[in-house]
Parts: structure tokens; C-alpha cells; sequence
């Protein structure tokens, strides 16, 4: 069988532990496995989409309650809070591949890439949540990073331009505000909090330049472009409104341009 519909297949999984070592599979063999584009491959309407376990309940984010690092509990919700985050970020990364035909290999490999990585943060975290007492689905979460992906599921620009270096990259910004206050609990559990979210912040640096380099290449390709398109898709596809503060030395090594930075902050 070729990448993409392997890539499905993951997508559909439900527990986190079998869709870690899904990926991992994927990601170690990809030598081994073809691209062929020779049938269309189509999302089975009989199973939910994307795979994932019956816990976390999910809620509104605005109904998701606000996370201090300075009690276990809240430490350990907010813990909870990134584990989603990078779970949602495998599904993400895993329906790139599948999705979108046509594209160039590199495309693959670099979402494949992406869709490794974040099972490994997500992996890595999850050890660290069970080490306080805690597990994956023990608190409440939000689906904000799967509706956008639902939203752009038409459009590889669309999906381009919204997911990575839109609400991903907002975790560019987040990080290092997360890990002042991580300090500033100053727990064994806080400051390792920390140090995962170094690892995680080197990687998603990675993750955000590869949606930068597929935006501008599709933007190329189609004769758009980039900046002034950026602000129609938000519009077109109500993204959510990034405000400041931003994380411009990070956003400067993910692949955006003075012009974008510039666009963002509103001069």
C-alpha cells in the first residue's frame, strides 16, 4: 500500500498508543513505501474522523477553564491542555498526506515528518502527565485545530495558510509566556514541563517554516500573492484574529517575512 492511504488508516485510529506507533512505523519505513497516485483514495464514511478516544470530553473553548501552574491539579491540566494540542497535531499533520493529491513528494515526507515529531511530543508528554498521577482524557478539551482542518479540507492553500502558520504558529507565541509561568511555580514537575516545551518549541519551529514554504510555493504556483492573499483567507474562512504579543524571533526563523510580521501587528 502507498503513504497516503497508510496516512489515512493512522488518521482513523482512536487510541493514542496504536496511533503512536503507527506513525513511528510510517515514519521508519517511508523508504519502503511508495506514492503511487494511481487510484482516488476517499475517507470511509463509516468511521468517525479523525480517530481518537472517548476521552477528553470536548467543550467549547471559551467553556474550558483557565489553567494554573501553581497547584498539581492545575499543573496538571494545563499538561493535559498541550498533551491535546500535539494529539491534534498528529491528526493534522497524518490528513495533510492523505488529503491532497498531486502535490510534490517532498510534501509527503515533510507532513510525514511533522505528524512524527508531534507523536513524539505528544508521547513525551503523556509519560510526564502519568508520572503526576494523570492520564490523556482526564480533564476537559476544545476542537478548535480540527475545525479549521475541517473548514480547509477543499483547498491545500486554504489549509496552508490557516493551520500551520496560523493557529499552530500561535503556539510560537504561547510557548514562552507558558514557561514563565512554569518557572515561576518552580516545582520538579514545572521545570520539567519546561524543559519538554523547549523541545517542543525547537520542533514547531520546523513545523510552522514547512507550512510557509507549501503557502508561498502553492501561492507561486497559482500567481498569488502571499501577504495580501493571507488577510482574504482569514476573512474567507473566519480564522481566528491573531493579536500581540508574537514571538517574532521565533516567527523569523519559522520562514515570515518582515511584510507578514508587519501584516500581523497591523502596520
Amino acid at each position: 500500500m502507498s503513504l497516503r492511504p497508510l496516512a489515512l488508516s493512522a488518521l482513523y485510529l482512536c487510541d493514542p498508543d496504536e496511533k503512536f506507533q503507527a506513525v513511528q512505523s510510517l515514519w521508519t519505513q517511508q523508504s519502503h513505501i511508495g506514492l503511487e497516485e494511481t487510484q482516488l483514495i476517499t475517507a470511509d464514511a463509516g468511521l468517525a474522523m479523525p480517530g481518537r478516544p472517548a476521552l477528553p470530553r470536548l467543550i467549547l473553548a471559551k467553556d474550558v477553564p483557565t489553567r494554573s501552574p501553581f497547584t498539581p491539579d492545575g499543573l496538571a491540566a494545563l499538561l493535559h491542555a498541550v498533551c491535546h494540542i500535539e494529539f491534534n497535531a498528529i491528526n493534522l499533520a497524518l490528513d495533510a498526506v492523505w488529503r491532497f493529491p498531486n502535490m510534490p513528494k517532498p510534501f509527503y515526507t515533510d507532513w510525514l515528518r511533522v505528524a512524527y515529531e508531534e507523536s513524539q511530543h505528544f508521547d513525551m508528554l503523556h509519560k510526564h502527565l502519568r508520572s503526576m498521577g494523570y492520564t490523556y482524557g482526564d480533564f476537559d478539551a476544545h476542537d478548535g485545530l480540527w475545525h479549521m482542518c475541517q473548514k480547509t479540507a477543499n483547498d491545500v492553500l486554504a489549509r496552508m495558510a490557516l493551520v500551520p502558520r496560523t493557529l499552530e504558529a500561535r503556539g510560537l507565541d504561547a510557548t514562552p509566556l507558558i514557561q514563565t509561568k512554569l518557572r515561576q511555580a518552580a516545582t520538579p514537575a514545572a521545570l520539567q514541563t519546561v524543559e519538554l516545551l523547549d523541545v517542543i518549541l525547537r520542533d514547531e519551529v520546523g513545523h510552522v517554516a514547512i507550512g510557509n514554504h507549501w503557502y508561498r510555493w502553492l501561492c507561486e504556483q497559482r500567481g498569488l500573492d502571499p501577504v495580501s492573499l493571507y488577510g482574504e483567507l482569514v476573512l474567507r474562512y473566519d480564522a481566528p484574529k491573531l493579536r500581540p504579543p508574537f514571538n517574532e524571533e521565533a516567527r523569523k526563523r519559522a520562514g515570515f517575512t518582515e511584510a507578514e510580521l508587519s501584516y500581523l501587528l497591523g502596520s
